[in-house]
């Protein structure tokens, strides 16, 4: 069996939390019966050895398969890893809904998608890069009652991402850990009047309408000032012509959103600005996980 599981982009500037989208980055698991235990690893995380033995994917597998089985039987496990790591890019979370819709094929036992959202929220205590995981496209989600709610929006294939990821990578926990306990409620209405005009602009198809609701002031700039080079990236960006600039999830990468009529000359406008960094132009996926071979 073969999984594939796409990248994702979460907060979109003032969505905190809730909001998201899939990009056609993936990483693919291939989950093989075996007389033995074995792991192996491509691209991403393929020179890091305690991967083999300390591994995110293989430990939530078996936990969800055991429960389901019963027993533990022997895998081969192996990994083409596209989504690079603590970059913002959802990995963990790609590894949390690959795992547990990885133990459920393998045990035959079929899991709805809402469910498996439902389970991965156990592992992932708020829905913005899960959800896109799961169901593809556009998402905007809400816990209520310790379960997510979702709404969905395909992308169409006139818009593209263009992400730039730098060389450094940033903690998640460490940049949440920055953020302030208390805001103050001029920020929260800016935030809520952004949020709700955004995802409107998103159901709607109302692109343009992008260009002025993107900002947040509630936890970019907080954390874009662990990597001030960011804040460049975003101007070349906006001055390239990019609909919206902001950093996805905790970074260190940054989503820029474009038409794809204009997607080649804003990537190259990027890189020639940044050559040190990565840039990337990508379509958006509206799938979400699945498996690809059985």
């Amino acid at each position: 069996m073969t999984l594939q599981i796409p990248a994702t982009s979460a907060n979109l500037g003032p969505g905190f939390d809730t909001l998201g989208l899939a990009l056609q980055l993936y990483n693919f698991v291939t989950i093989k019966p075996s007389s033995c235990y074995s792991i192996s690893i491509k691209g991403e995380g393929a020179k890091k050895p305690k991967l083999k033995v300390n591994n995110m994917f293989v430990s939530l597998f078996y936990e969800i398969y055991q429960e389901l089985q019963g027993k533990k039987d022997p895998f081969r496990f192996e990994f083409q890893n596209n989504i690079p790591f603590a970059r913002g890019l959802g990995s963990s979370s790609a590894v949390i809904v690959g795992a547990i819709i990885g133990a459920y094929e393998m045990a035959n036992i079929k899991i709805s998608k809402e469910a498996l959202l439902n389970r991965a929220l156990y592992y992932e205590t708020h829905p913005d890069n899960i959800a896109p995981a799961v169901y593809g496209g556009f998402t905007s989600s809400v816990v209520v009652n310790g379960r997510v709610k979702t709404l969905k929006k395909e992308l169409p294939n006139n818009l593209r991402a263009v992400v730039v990821i730098p060389d450094r990578a940033m903690s998640t926990a460490h940049s949440r850990g920055q953020l302030p306990k208390n805001y103050s409620m001029k920020d929260v209405v800016y935030n809520l009047s952004r949020v709700g005009a955004m995802s409107a602009a998103f159901f709607s198809e109302d692109w343009e309408m992008l260009r002025f609701i993107a900002n947040d002031c509630m936890h970019e700039h907080r954390r874009m000032q662990k990597l001030k080079e960011l804040f460049e990236v975003r101007r070349v960006a906006m001055q390239a012509g990019v609909l919206m600039s902001t950093l996805s999830g905790s970074g260190s990468t940054m989503f820029n959103l474009c038409y794809e009529k204009e997607s080649e000359a804003i990537t190259e406008a990027l890189q020639k600005s940044f050559p040190l960094f990565k840039v990337l132009s990508l379509g958006f996926d509206n799938t979400g996980v699945m498996c690809i071979q059985r």
